[in-house]
C-alpha cells in the first residue's frame, strides 16, 4: 500500500518514517509541505497521511486541491481541532489528535482501507445522505427552532442560518422552502466555499458565448436558475469582497446582469444563507459588507450545535445505521449498550455531519450484528477512555452528586450524611457548579 505523508514538522516526519519501517506492507513517502506533495502524487497512492497547520498551504487546502482522490487521514493538535471539524465537509473521514501511538495511525489506515474496498463494492442505487433528507430526530433545543423556522418560511424576508459546522444549516434551508410560498419553485443551493474565487461571479450570475476564454457558449447562472423560488448561499462568509457589491445589487434592485451581456435580467428569489463564521469580525476585519451583512441578516435563526441537542444522539444514529446497512447490503446491526454510551459521552464538535461520517464507517468496520466502540474509534478523536482515572475532585464532585439525589436535594441531610457543615456543602456545591 503506496501512502503519502505531508509534515512540515521534521521531528514528526522522522519519527513517522522510523515507525513505518516496522510495517512491510507499507510503502512510505513523505513530503515537506502540500506543494512538493502535488508534484508527485499519482494514480499510485492510496492514501495521504497530512498535517492540518503548514505554512503557505494548510491541510484544508491541501484536501481541497486533491479534491476527493484520495482517502485521507488528518493529524492536528487541540489548537486545530476545528480545522479537522471543517475538513470532514471535505470527505476526510479520520482524524486523529496528536501525540498519538503508530498503532493508533496503523489501525486509522486498516480503517480507510476496508472502508473503501466496501463502499466500491456497494450498489450504485443507494438511499440519501441521512444529513441532507430531513430532520431524524427532535429535541426540546430543536423544536423551539423549529417553532422560529415556521414563522420565518412564511415571509418573503432573507434568512441567515448560524451556528457551527455540521449542525445541518442545509436541512434548514431546504425545510424553509419546503414551508413557503415558494415551495414549487426551484431550490438552488450553492457553496461559496467549494467554488474557486475566480469563478463565484459566473456561477452566480451566469455569462454569455465569449464573456472569457473558455466560454464556449452561454450559460445561466444560479440566479436564474432559482428564479421564482429559493437561492441558498452556503458558507456565505467565504465569498470574495468584490463580489459582494454585486450580490448587494442584485437583492436591492431585483436583477442581475450576466457576464459580457448588456441586458439586465429581472429576478424573483428569496435569499437564504448560512454561515459558520462570525461576520461581524470579517466585517471588523474589512473582510465582509457592513451593508450586505443587513441584507441577509433581516431574520437570524441561530441552529444549536449536537452536545445542545443531546436527545436526537442515538435517534440519529440509529436511523442512519438502518439506512448504512440497506446501503451496503448488511444484516441489520444495532449498537452495543457501551456504543451508546460513547455516542452520548462524545462531544461531537462536527456535529451531526461527523455523527453519520462516524456511524458510516462503524457499520462498515464492525464484524458482526453488534457495533462496538473499537468501530466507532472515537477515543482517536479525544474522547477519554472510560477506565481512564479521576481525580479526587471528580470522585468528590460525583459522590456529593449521589448523596443530594438520594437526600432528595435536602442540605441538611446530605451535609449530615457527607460529614461536613452545611456552610462547607453550599461552597463544595457552587465549586463544582452543581
Amino acid at each position: 500500500m503506496k501512502i503519502a505523508i505531508v509534515e512540515d514538522d521534521i521531528n514528526m516526519r522522522k519519527s513517522l518514517e522510523i515507525a513505518f519501517s516496522d510495517y512491510s506492507e507499507f510503502n512510505i513517502n513523505s513530503f515537506k509541505n502540500p506543494k512538493d506533495a502535488l508534484k508527485k502524487l499519482d494514480d499510485s497512492y492510496d492514501l495521504v497521511i497530512t498535517d492540518i497547520n503548514m505554512p503557505g498551504m494548510d491541510g484544508i487546502e491541501f484536501a481541497k486541491t486533491l479534491n476527493g482522490k484520495y482517502e485521507i487521514i488528518m493529524m492536528t493538535g487541540n489548537a486545530t481541532l476545528q480545522k479537522a471539524i471543517d475538513s470532514i465537509q471535505l470527505g476526510v473521514k479520520d482524524f486523529l489528535l496528536k501525540p498519538f501511538e503508530i498503532e493508533t495511525l496503523v489501525s486509522a489506515i486498516k480503517r480507510s482501507v476496508k472502508v473503501k474496498e466496501v463502499v466500491k463494492k456497494a450498489k450504485s442505487t443507494t438511499s440519501k445522505k441521512a444529513s441532507s433528507s430531513s430532520f431524524l430526530a427532535t429535541s426540546p433545543a430543536l423544536e423551539k427552532l423549529l417553532n422560529m423556522t415556521e414563522r420565518a418560511s412564511k415571509t418573503d424576508a432573507s434568512i441567515l442560518l448560524l451556528g457551527e459546522s455540521g449542525v445541518g444549516k442545509e436541512v434548514f434551508a431546504t425545510h424553509i422552502h419546503k414551508n413557503s410560498p415558494r415551495n414549487s419553485k426551484p431550490f438552488v443551493a450553492i457553496n461559496m466555499a467549494a467554488i474557486p474565487d475566480n469563478l463565484i461571479e459566473s456561477e452566480l450570475f451566469g455569462f454569455e458565448k465569449g464573456a472569457f476564454t473558455d466560454a464556449t457558449e452561454a450559460k445561466i447562472g444560479q440566479f436564474e436558475a432559482a428564479n421564482g423560488g429559493t437561492l441558498f448561499l452556503d458558507e456565505i462568509g467565504e465569498m470574495p469582497f468584490n463580489v459582494q457589491a454585486k450580490l448587494l445589487r442584485a437583492i436591492q434592485e431585483r436583477e442581475i446582469r450576466p457576464l459580457g451581456s448588456k441586458k439586465v435580467v429581472k429576478i424573483d428569489i428569496r435569499i437564504v444563507s448560512a454561515t459558520n463564521a462570525s461576520l461581524e469580525q470579517k466585517i471588523s476585519d474589512g473582510e465582509f459588507r457592513e451593508d450586505l451583512f443587513y441584507r441577509l441578516n433581516t431574520i437570524p435563526l441561530s441552529i444549536p450545535p449536537l452536545r445542545d441537542r443531546v436527545e436526537e444522539i442515538l435517534d440519529i444514529a440509529t436511523i442512519s445505521l438502518k439506512q448504512n446497512c440497506e446501503k451496503y447490503s448488511f444484516d441489520q446491526k444495532e449498537f452495543c449498550e457501551d456504543s451508546k454510551a460513547q455516542l452520548l459521552k462524545y462531544s461531537w464538535p462536527g456535529n451531526i455531519r461527523e455523527l453519520i461520517s462516524v456511524v458510516e464507517r462503524a457499520t462498515i468496520l464492525s464484524d458482526g450484528d453488534l457495533i462496538t466502540p473499537e468501530s466507532l474509534f472515537l477515543e482517536s478523536r479525544g474522547l477519554k477512555p472510560s477506565n481512564e482515572k479521576k481525580t479526587i475532585a471528580d470522585m468528590e464532585k460525583d459522590l456529593i452528586i449521589e448523596i443530594l439525589e438520594n437526600c432528595e436535594n435536602n442540605l441538611e441531610d446530605s451535609a449530615k450524611m457527607l460529614g461536613m457543615s452545611q456552610a462547607n456543602l453550599k461552597k463544595k456545591i457552587t465549586k463544582y457548579n452543581l
